[in-house]
């Protein structure tokens, strides 16, 4: 028997923010060795005061991706996701963070205390940040001014034309590294693009791996544009932004939209100045890459990503 065909494929997810823990909760009912590499970029709200006075990553995005594949996950959700309402200096926390915080203190090391909450909540499948330290974001906009810091970029509403990371020589966490070098298959977003998917992007050992790496590369894209990051994007114009900051073609598939989306829904966005993800047929053909068009999404008031139906693509693609 091919020795591939004796182990559980390795499949390693790339991102941030609500997408990437929505497809997780999918990707874990799978039989799969799953691995989460989570941005560490998020300077705004709890996460962001606790980088500054624990000197520690942001907790924020790792706290959502260890509910989303943890086995017990409605009880976790309740206590790791409560938000203090009263206090001076409680007010706004997440449980979850300050768990998280609590933990990293215990341990010694902010990998070292997402392995262990890892253990205690019996999440299926290794959670790593992307770097072992606070990343913030440089954006320098189309006009020539600059933004420092995940939360401001969206709020300057400018057309970004590059990002960056601070500090420049930011070392990727080897073991994300290697979980990349080792993949099957590499999915990358569903997530802000600028502020979650980039950001992983750019650190240089996660970068090169998913280059070195033998793994068929998916790049999920966003149903919807975000305000203040991708006004007026179409598919291509993501594919493009991603290219133009980490070189080379590294996608073979890109998963897109295809569902009609309500009108009520639509409206809801509008107001917001959000407007549907635009994929024109054959805009990707001189990428070299195939398409995989479906319609993605769950409604609930808002948009969200099928879990379920994006782990069917995965595993399609994984298996096909």
């Amino acid at each position: 028997m091919n020795r591939l065909e004796t182990r559980k494929r390795r499949v390693v997810a790339i991102g941030g923010g609500t997408g990437l823990s929505t497809i997780l909760r999918g990707l874990k009912k799978a039989d799969l060795e799953l691995t989460a590499i989570v941005t560490v970029a998020d300077d705004g709200g709890s996460s962001g005061i606790l980088r500054e006075e624990m000197k520690m990553p942001p907790p924020g995005d790792i706290r959502n991706v260890l509910l989303a594949l943890a086995e017990r996950e409605p009880l976790l959700q309740q206590i790791f996701q409560h938000r203090f309402q009263n206090g001076n200096h409680l007010a706004g926390h997440s449980l979850g963070n300050l768990i998280i915080a609590a933990m990293q203190e215990i341990t010694g090391d902010f990998v070292t205390a997402v392995k262990t909450l890892s253990r205690v909540f019996a999440v299926r499948g290794t959670v790593l940040p992307a770097a072992n330290q606070s990343i913030r974001l440089r954006a320098e906009m189309a006009d020539g001014t600059v933004v420092i810091g995940e939360s401001n970029i969206p709020k300057a509403k400018k057309k970004i034309a590059r990002l960056s990371l601070i500090p420049e020589d930011i070392e990727a966490l080897p073991e994300a590294v290697a979980a990349v070098k080792q993949a099957d298959l590499i999915v990358i977003g569903p997530g802000s693009l600028y502020t979650s998917v980039l950001p992983n992007l750019l650190v240089p050992g996660i970068q090169e791996g998913i280059k070195q790496s033998q793994a068929q590369v998916i790049y999920i894209c966003n149903v919807m544009t975000q305000p203040g990051e991708t006004d007026g994007y179409t598919v291509r114009d993501h594919v493009t932004a991603i290219y133009e900051h980490i070189g080379q073609p590294v996608f073979h598939k890109v998963v897109v939209n295809c569902g009609h989306i309500p009108p009520a829904v639509l409206k809801k966005y509008e107001e917001e100045e959000a407007y549907p993800v635009v994929y024109q047929p054959g805009s990707l053909d001189p990428f070299n890459i195939e398409v995989i068009e479906d319609r993605l999404f769950m409604v609930n008031d808002y948009l969200r990503h099928d879990a379920r139906k994006v782990t069917e693509i995965v595993l399609r693609c994984l298996h096909g």
